[in-house]
């Protein structure tokens, strides 16, 4: 089966911060689920972290305390995720990261993706398939394909994004003959452990 027949869910978090076992929680997530080049489904909530959220992270994302405050907890939230990325390969722009934090919260509660989940990185694709590009920051790579970038840091929009960036690599992938789906996930998928918490800068995710 070509990967373009294949269903993805592209999502990404919004977070307190980097580091999820020194207590960063997810404040936003989205998805959208993606088939034959196509937005067929999307999901969305804010997320109350129950702790604060840094002035810093709010400079970023833009998501505040009270804009959470009546938002649903993670508990209540992601359950809903597993069943909407349920069977689909998932996908996000440095993945490592948005999984790692969706792994570490769910664990909170008990519940865990299946392990053999497919995960793509879009950040990966582009290393792999656009080797000379100076940056691979989320906007660079997306203006690189001549996609045009109107908003980021938040979840919707980036992954709006990343979809966008996924297609237009989707593309360069059949170029290559590397859109079979077990070539692709081989050559574009998160080796395992899938959701181990790979620790990263700010300046890499975006």
């Amino acid at each position: 089966m070509k990967i373009h027949s294949a269903e993805i869910v592209v999502f990404d978090v919004e977070t307190t911060g980097l580091f999820p076992q020194d207590g960063d929680r997810i404040v936003e997530i989205a998805a959208m689920k993606v088939k034959g080049g196509k937005v067929v489904d999307q999901f969305y909530s804010l997320v109350n972290p129950k702790r604060p959220i840094p002035a810093e992270a709010t400079q970023i994302n833009q998501i505040t305390e009270d804009m959470v405050a009546d938002a649903p907890t993670a508990d209540a939230v992601l359950p809903r995720l597993i069943d909407f990325i349920s069977g689909g390969c998932v996908a996000g722009h440095n993945a490592r990261f948005d999984m790692g934090f969706l792994c570490y919260e769910l664990s909170l509660f008990g519940r865990r993706l299946k392990d053999d989940t497919p995960v793509v990185d879009t950040l990966k694709m582009a290393k792999g398939l656009l080797p000379y590009l100076s940056s691979y920051k989320l906007p660079y790579l997306a203006r690189s394909l001549g996609v045009s970038v109107t908003r980021t840091h938040r979840a919707m929009a980036d992954v709006e994004l990343t979809v966008a960036v996924l297609l237009r690599m989707m593309e360069m992938a059949a170029d290559k003959n590397a859109d079979d789906v077990g070539t692709f996930l081989s050559r574009f998928g998160v080796e395992k452990p899938l959701f181990k918490l790979v620790q990263v800068s700010q300046d890499s995710l975006f």
